[in-house]
């Protein structure tokens, strides 16, 4: 049964290879090496890097480099394997590349990341990711470049869509969003760019009444500028410990960009971050989420939809695909804790609702919520980065085990 994606466990961690990865600040740096608990005595730091090396017996243990010099590459790779119902047997494979092109003490890390998945059932997913901080964080450079070949499941429109009227569709996609911002106070960003999406091959296996309705040509095209304005207060985010964060994209996709039509897009990301109770490492986190179609019609595939975010995080304890419609309203909050004083373990309980209005216009008469709790294993103690293991129950039955590289959100 599709509503019972991912139930059986995922097996991560082939291995870790690493040279000082993901290294984020220069706060971070200082403070990697000692936590101290409320007794005052003082506790190792651990990750999985330390874990690899103690493991290694016949091999001195590496010590950490923590002097991070701009122009100096930071370098790791993550590969791991997953089984999930809807994609069988996972190989995933992730490498980053980062360094700092000026003083970390003020410029932010820049990161290259390139991943490659690929399913049982011949889903095949190759994302590119790239930031660039220039001097003093004046300019920020970023790239989302992304190639699937994606046969999945679809339901529907609204938020009344039925599991049972899963209809697969079978298809290629070509993304390519990019955008300059240009600093303008000290955490405010202003920014242009342009996206396309690019979706051929779309062959429907089944029939689905909505699908029908609304169309679906065996290709696609979205193309226009962007306009973006950012604000962004977190130290680290790759694993926000306190920090505000909100991100508004608007997206005219314009038949002079080579667009199939006209239609516009437009999302409101906002999160904010509580270190609670303070002191400690613990962390309060708050989600929205709108992502609104302001005019026009967009291409089926390009509607709002369940964990299709621009990091398909969205809606843990629903497949994703689950909903699509206009538009998305969506919240979501997470308590962040940890259990082994050395920090390579740490835990979360989450709750999230996602809503999809019924038609074109904001009519909204229902939401889906969803909840539940994960495991945290610390990849690198000095940037904080977590594989993050969770699953999550939603409505009708719905459940599943979801795994992310870094924090959800």
């Amino acid at each position: 049964m599709i509503q019972n994606l991912l139930i059986t466990l995922t097996f991560i961690i082939c291995g870790v290879f690493s040279a000082n990865v993901f290294a984020q600040d220069t706060s971070i740096i200082r403070q990697f090496k000692r936590t101290t608990d409320t007794n005052r005595e003082e506790v190792s730091e651990k990750d999985l890097i330390d874990v690899m090396h103690s493991l290694q017996k016949n091999k001195p243990a590496k010590v950490a480099d923590t002097s991070i010099q701009p122009h100096k590459f930071l370098y790791s790779v993550v590969p791991a394997i997953g089984y999930t119902l809807s994609s069988g047997w996972t190989a995933i494979l992730s490498a980053n590349v980062a360094t700092y092109l000026s003083d970390p003490k003020t410029t932010n890390i820049s990161s290259l990341t390139v991943s490659a998945n690929y399913t049982q059932y011949n889903q095949l997913t190759l994302p590119v990711f790239l930031t660039v901080w220039t001097k003093d964080n004046k300019w920020n450079i970023s790239a989302d470049w992304r190639f699937y070949k994606y046969p999945q499941d679809t339901y529907g429109l609204g938020g009344h869509s039925q599991i049972e009227n899963a209809d697969n569709i079978d298809y290629y996609h070509l993304r390519l969003h990019q955008s300059v911002q240009k600093r303008v106070t000290n955490s405010l960003y202003l920014g242009l760019g342009y996206f396309l999406d690019y979706h051929w091959d779309i062959d429907e296996k089944g029939y689905n009444k909505d699908v029908a309705e609304y169309g679906l040509p065996t290709k696609t095209l979205a193309s226009g500028p962007v306009a973006t304005v950012l604000f962004d207060s977190r130290k680290n985010s790759i694993n926000p410990s306190q920090g505000f964060f909100a991100n508004v994209v608007y997206r005219p996709n314009l038949t002079i960009f080579g667009s199939d039509n006209n239609w516009q897009s437009l999302t409101i990301d906002v999160r904010k971050y509580i270190n609670f109770p303070k002191g400690s490492k613990n962390v309060l986190a708050f989600w929205n989420l709108d992502w609104l179609t302001p005019s026009g019609k967009p291409p089926y595939l390009d509607l709002p939809s369940t964990g299709w975010d621009a990091f398909n995080n969205t809606g843990r304890g629903y497949i994703q695909g689950r909903y699509r419609s206009y538009n998305m309203l969506y919240l979501e909050s997470e308590y962040r804790f940890q259990i082994s004083r050395n920090g390579l373990f740490g835990g979360v309980v989450f709750a999230n609702a996602q809503s999809f209005s019924n038609g074109p216009g904001l009519h909204f008469d229902n939401a889906a919520p969803a909840a539940g709790l994960g495991l945290r294993i610390k990849v690198n103690k000095i940037s904080k980065a977590n594989i993050a293991i969770d699953y999550g129950f939603g409505l009708n039955g719905s459940r599943g085990l979801f795994v992310n590289l870094g924090e959800i959100f």
